[in-house]
C-alpha cells in the first residue's frame, strides 16, 4: 500500500504548498493553508481511473448532434439568462448570499419543469427531507416527477443518480456535500473539487443537467477553489438585499448563451415573480422637483434598463471628507470627482459626497460617469435636472466625453417610458437613427454642465 503524503491546500484559492505558510503565495490570503492528504500520492494506479474516462477519441463527423435542445423552464428572466433554457449535460453553478432566494427560485423551477415531463432529482445537505416538504408545500410544489433526497454522501448520491436516471440534479448545496474517500471536512477545497468533478463526469457521460447550489464569502465571491467556476458550463450569481423587494440574477458565464445577463425578480409571498418593464420598476418611486438625481440608460447584457441615479454633497464636518457609493465602483467615483477639480476648478476636498444608484442594482459600464458628474454637480449647486432629460456618456481624465455601445437601444427604452431629451456624446450623434427624442450632443463635461445650468 502505498505511503499517505500530507499537503497543504489554501482554502481560498486551491494552491498547492509542499510545507504550510502564514500566507499563500498564489491569493496573498493568511491563515488559509490547511493540511490534507495528497491523494495523487498516495493512490494506486488502480484508482485513477474513473467512470466515463474510456471514451474512445471521434472525428467531428461522426459525433451525433441533435441541435440546441433545451429544457425551457417557463420563467422569462431565468431563461432569459441562461439563452434559452437549460441544456442538458450542462451544469450550472448558482450562488448568492445566504436568504436571498436561492432555493426558492430551484422550487419554483423544478415545479415548472416537473409539470413538462421532466424528472428532477433534489438533493439537499441542508434541510431534513421534512423540511423540504414543509417548504414545497408553501411554494405550491405538486408536480409527481420531483424526488426530494436529503443526503451528503456523494458515493451513495452518484449511486441513486445512476439508478434514478433524471433529467435533471439539484444539489443544494455543494459545500455540505462529503466523500469518506477524503480526509478533509465538507465544504474544504479538497473535497469541493473532487465532488464537483464526480458529479461532472456523470452529467457529460449520462447527458444529466445539473444544478449546483455554491455559499458565497464575505467578499460576493463564490466560496472553495477558483477553479469550480472554470469546471461547470454557467455561473449565475443572485444579487440583492434580503431585506429589499427586488432580485437581480446575474449570468457571469456562460458557454451557452450571451454572458453578463441579468433577470430581476421580486420577492413576494408567493416566491419570486417576475418583473415584466425593469425600468418602469426602477423608476417607479422617483422624487419630482429635488436637484440630485437624474435618469441614466444603460445596457445589461443585451437589455436596455434605465435606473435613477442620486448623489448629495455636503459640507464636511472633519479634516478628511468621506466619500460613499452603493451600486457603483467607488474608485471610479472618487476618479471623476478628481476630474471635476481638475477640469471644472470646483472644490470637492471640503465635502462629503455620495453616490446612490436606486433600486439595490450594481453597475459597472462607463455610460454612468457623465450622470454621476451631473448629480454631483447639481446637489452641490442646488438645481435641480429636469424630469424628461436623460444622461449617458464615458469621462476621461481629461474632461471629454467618450463614446458608447448600443445608443438606439438605449434611447428607445427612454422613449417608451416617456423621455423627451437627451445628453449623449457627439461622436454617438452620427449614428441615431432614433425620432421623437431631442438629441443633445456634448463633447466634454463643461459643456454638459452648461446646458444643464
Amino acid at each position: 500500500m502505498a505511503k499517505k503524503k500530507s499537503i497543504f491546500v489554501c482554502q481560498n484559492c486551491g494552491h498547492e504548498s509542499p510545507k504550510w505558510m502564514g500566507k499563500c503565495s498564489e491569493c496573498g490570503e493568511w491563515n488559509t493553508m490547511v493540511e490534507e492528504v495528497d491523494f495523487s500520492k498516495a493512490a494506486g494506479k488502480e484508482n485513477t481511473r474513473e467512470r466515463g474516462v474510456y471514451s474512445k477519441p471521434k472525428p467531428l463527423s461522426e459525433i451525433s448532434y441533435i441541435g440546441d435542445k433545451r429544457y425551457p423552464t417557463m420563467n422569462e428572466e431565468l431563461d432569459r439568462v441562461l439563452g434559452g433554457g437549460i441544456v442538458p449535460g450542462g451544469m450550472i453553478l448558482l450562488g448568492g448570499d445566504p436568504g436571498i432566494g436561492k432555493s426558492t427560485l430551484l422550487l419554483q423551477t423544478t415545479e415548472a419543469l416537473g409539470n413538462q415531463g421532466h424528472k428532477i432529482l433534489y438533493i439537499s445537505g441542508e434541510e431534513s427531507e421534512q423540511q423540504l416538504k414543509m417548504r414545497g408545500e408553501r411554494m405550491q410544489v405538486k408536480s409527481e416527477n420531483i424526488y426530494f433526497l436529503s443526503e451528503i454522501n456523494i458515493p451513495y448520491i452518484l449511486g441513486i443518480i445512476l439508478e434514478e436516471r433524471p433529467d435533471i440534479v439539484i444539489i443544494d448545496s455543494i459545500q455540505t456535500m462529503y466523500s469518506p474517500d477524503i480526509t478533509s471536512a465538507p465544504g474544504s477545497v479538497s473535497q469541493i473539487r473532487e465532488n464537483t468533478g464526480a458529479l461532472m463526469q456523470i452529467a457529460k457521460k449520462d447527458n444529466i443537467s445539473m444544478i449546483l447550489v455554491g455559499h458565497v464569502t464575505k467578499d460576493g465571491s463564490i466560496a472553495g477553489p477558483r477553479v469550480l467556476e472554470h469546471m461547470v458550463d454557467t455561473v449565475l450569481y443572485f444579487e440583492g438585499e434580503k431585506y429589499h423587494t427586488y432580485r437581480i440574477l446575474r449570468g457571469v458565464k456562460n458557454r451557452f448563451g450571451s454572458t453578463n445577463e441579468i433577470g430581476i425578480f421580486e420577492m413576494t409571498e408567493n416566491g419570486l415573480q417576475t418583473v415584466v418593464n425593469p425600468s418602469e420598476m426602477m423608476l417607479d418611486s422617483r422624487p419630482q422637483n429635488t436637484c440630485g438625481s437624474v435618469v441614466v440608460p444603460c445596457m445589461e447584457g443585451t437589455r436596455p434598463l434605465l435606473i435613477e441615479l442620486q448623489g448629495l454633497v455636503s459640507a464636511s464636518g472633519f479634516g478628511n471628507p468621506r466619500r460613499m457609493s452603493t451600486g457603483m465602483d467607488y474608485n471610479r467615483m472618487v476618479l471623476l470627482m478628481a476630474i471635476m477639480e481638475k477640469r471644472l476648478g470646483i472644490q470637492m476636498q471640503t465635502v462629503d459626497a455620495y453616490i446612490n444608484v436606486v433600486g439595490g442594482i450594481k453597475i459597472d459600464e462607463p455610460a454612468l460617469d457623465l450622470g454621476v458628474v451631473a448629480v454631483l454637480y447639481s446637489s452641490l449647486r442646488d438645481f435641480q435636472i429636469p424630469g424628461d432629460l436623460m444622461i449617458l456618456g464615458e469621462v476621461g481624465l481629461t474632461g471629454e466625453v467618450r463614446n458608447i455601445q448600443h445608443i438606439d437601444k438605449r434611447l428607445m427604452e427612454g422613449l417608451k417610458l416617456g423621455f423627451k431629451r437627451c445628453i449623449i456624446p457627439k461622436g454617438n450623434q452620427k449614428g441615431i437613427s432614433l425620432k421623437g427624442m431631442e438629441i443633445i450632443p456634448v463633447d466634454n463635461i463643461r459643456s454638459a454642465l452648461d446646458i444643464l445650468n
